[in-house]
């Protein structure tokens, strides 16, 4: 598919649609399952999961999942919007002199999780360790190893650590966390 850059052990679903995989990375130990919609300009680091029927929509300003992250069944990533306050015209068939879109990258950090149908709007970053909860509309960044729940999505409470010691472990070990 000529990825920008393509890790080891990654595994795509042939299920999965990827539009302008030259301008993507992906790092390795990752995967994308069944009926996702990866477009645009992406970069997905190692042990990257995206679960299915997610959409991941990097467009001009670009989407990184960082390091160990991970989305949930039909979570929604977007890099761009268009302006809904009818002050402009809408939708992808319109000539974008008549449009105005909101543009602005999206980072997850490392170690985040996004719960079941969750939306992370254009500009947002989730800092490291940050988990939000199932069907979160996330409009704002939030802080490391903060739990985020609602629509919109605020904080409610921080997250352990714990795991940054697995992490070691696993990266130090062959990678089977001995498992077999």
């Amino acid at each position: 598919m000529d990825f920008a850059s393509l890790g080891k052990n990654v595994r795509i679903s042939d299920k999965a649609a990827i539009y302008g995989a030259d301008q993507m990375r992906i790092g390795d130990h990752s995967r994308i399952d069944d009926f996702c919609v990866v477009s645009g300009l992406v970069e997905i680091g190692r042990n990257v999961h995206v679960g299915p029927f997610c959409l991941v929509a990097g467009g001009t300003p670009g989407i990184r999942l960082e390091d160990f992250s991970g989305l949930a069944y039909r979570v929604t990533v977007f890099a761009q919007s268009d302006d809904y306050s009818g002050a402009t015209m809408t939708n992808p068939t319109v000539p974008a002199w008549f449009k105005q879109e909101m543009r602005l990258p999206v980072r997850v950090g490392r170690h985040v999780i996004v719960g079941t149908g969750a939306i992370i709007a254009p500009g947002v970053e989730l800092g490291d360790g940050s988990a939000v909860g199932a069907g979160s509309l996330v409009l704002k960044s939030c802080l490391p190893w903060s739990i985020l729940a609602g629509m919109p999505a605020r904080k409610i409470k921080e997250r352990r650590q714990d795991l940054l010691q697995l992490e070691a472990t696993y990266l130090t070990g062959d990678g089977s966390g001995g498992q077999e």
